[in-house]
């Protein structure tokens, strides 16, 4: 694809973050994320899981924990302080309504203008290579949560005593990722770096795919930026597909 990308929208104040597994985020909108926290704006993570069947040698319960610091940790470098999971079980994460009611009452509870997700696509760019279930189902799912919030009459029962109330304030979902990306945020040296330490931190994650975490980072992550920019006026972006509410 080479039609050009728009700016993303900035004009709010919150995000929230929902993607399936610890390291979806570094692998997509992290870069953007640090730009972001950089300028004020309050950016918060959800994780679906805790991405225990990531790492084929080690047991889930001791990868969960693993999986679990690293993210923090991650989150840390790119200038996000609230991490939170639902412990969802990792590789079998099903949309239905017991997903799309957590992340209903995390919308309600977060109060966020912007989501950001990652690729809920059948394939990722123009290689078609397959996408996992769990990216599929998630993103989907925060597509359809993002309505639901707003609803009364949807997961009602979030709303008695009054701890919760309707949220309708989504008016962006942004999907990292994509393979139909159509607007990019345009991220600098500082961002780049940030991004880097971020996906760096998934050590055990990505040593255990046999891969060099250093070189890697930085290879996937400026790799990424820099393919984008010709379509991005030669400004190094994070892409994404963003859709309106």
């Amino acid at each position: 694809m080479t039609d050009a990308l728009t700016p993303m929208p900035e004009e709010w104040e919150r995000a929230l973050a929902v993607v399936a597994h610890p390291d979806d985020l570094e692998y997509g909108a992290a870069a953007a994320i640090a730009e972001w926290t950089a300028a004020g704006k309050d950016v918060r993570y959800l994780l679906v899981t805790r991405g225990e069947a990531g790492i084929d040698s080690l047991p889930p319960q001791e990868c969960a924990a693993v999986r679990t610091g690293e993210q923090m940790a991650s989150a840390a470098r790119v200038g996000v302080t609230e991490v939170e999971f639902l412990s969802h079980r990792d590789g079998v994460v099903e949309n239905g309504p017991a997903l799309r009611r957590d992340l209903t009452a995390a919308i309600r509870r977060h109060r966020p203008e912007l989501l950001i997700t990652i690729n809920h696509h059948p394939v990722w760019g123009t290689e078609r290579m397959l996408n996992t279930p769990d990216h599929r189902a998630v993103g989907w799912a925060v597509l359809d949560a993002s309505g639901d919030a707003g609803n009364r009459w949807i997961f009602p029962e979030q709303l008695a005593g009054g701890l919760l109330e309707p949220w309708g304030g989504v008016r962006w979902i942004a999907v990292a990722a994509s393979p139909f990306v159509d607007r990019a945020k345009e991220v600098g040296e500082e961002a780049l770096e940030r991004a880097v330490a971020s996906l760096r931190e998934h050590h055990a994650y990505l040593v255990g795919l046999g891969v060099e975490p250093e070189e890697y980072a930085r290879e996937l992550i400026t790799g990424g930026a820099e393919a984008a920019a010709p379509r991005f006026g030669g400004r190094r972006c994070v892409p994404f597909e963003l859709f309106l509410r």
